[in-house]
């Protein structure tokens, strides 16, 4: 799916619109990490859970505490790459699309 920027991802006939707008999400994140040339220690982290996000993504029903737990690391692992902080974010806004967090009591 090609779109430009600032366009919101168009759902496949039947598809949740929740997925797509992951699934553009995270191929945004994919291509960015690709494209960045410096190392850091936990980027294989990083490209494993973006690895698994998509495979949710592509069996079209992903597990929202799943999910969470990949944005979690991957957060972890990258958050600190200010160059990668928007598409993180719209990782982030594409998972919170799925439910709230469960609260702590």
């Amino acid at each position: 799916m090609l779109r430009s920027v600032g366009q919101t991802p168009v759902a496949e006939k039947g598809e949740d619109p929740r997925v797509a707008e992951l699934r553009a999400a995270v191929s945004r994140l994919r291509r960015e990490l690709a494209g960045y040339q410096a190392e850091f220690r936990d980027r294989a982290i990083a490209e494993d859970e973006l690895a698994a996000l998509a495979a949710m993504v592509a069996s079209g029903a992903p597990e929202a505490s799943r999910m969470r737990r990949s944005l979690l690391l991957i957060v972890g692992s990258i958050g600190s790459v200010s160059a990668l902080g928007q598409a993180l974010m719209g990782v982030r806004d594409a998972v919170d699309l799925f439910g709230d967090a469960p609260r702590r009591r």
